[in-house]
């Protein structure tokens, strides 16, 4: 008789674009956290866990990024399983990347993001999930004569 092991998938991310303007954009990685789970901040933290990190492919020919990706707020616990104190993310996380847009062209982001999540007992090994982000084109304006 086999047995098979249910995987443990307590993070959703979904990753999308918004347009400021013509030239401005930011990529916006939301994870959605099941109950009792949390990820870890990009603050890296010698004693602790893998902190979350993004990878983004930069085309010089369509965007180049504006700073590093910037979090929403996370929040200090001490966290047992590391015995530290650490900065972690429960329910939601939402990360940002602004660009400088240099195409009226679509165009695709490539990008990945590593992480790791754990719950009061346990940690999931770290995981690495890539996306690819459609960025429309933009609509051509026409003047009124």
């Amino acid at each position: 008789m086999g047995f098979s092991q249910i995987a443990l998938n307590p993070v959703e991310w979904v990753v999308s674009y918004n347009s400021i303007s013509s030239t401005e954009g930011e990529l916006i990685f939301t994870a959605n956290i099941q109950d009792k789970w949390h990820i870890y901040s990009q603050k890296a933290s010698t004693d602790g866990p893998v902190p979350t990190s993004f990878s983004i492919t930069v085309n010089n020919h369509h965007y180049e990024l504006v700073g590093s990706v910037e979090e929403s707020n996370a929040h200090e616990i001490f966290d047992y399983t590391f015995d530290t104190k650490l900065f972690v993310f429960d329910k939601q996380a939402v990360f940002k990347q602004k660009i400088n847009r240099k195409t009226k062209k679509a165009f695709h982001i490539i990008s990945s993001v590593e992480f790791m999540s754990c719950d009061d007992s346990k940690c999931l090994p770290p995981k690495t999930i890539n996306f690819e982000t459609h960025v429309a084109e933009l609509p051509v304006l026409k003047s009124k004569l």
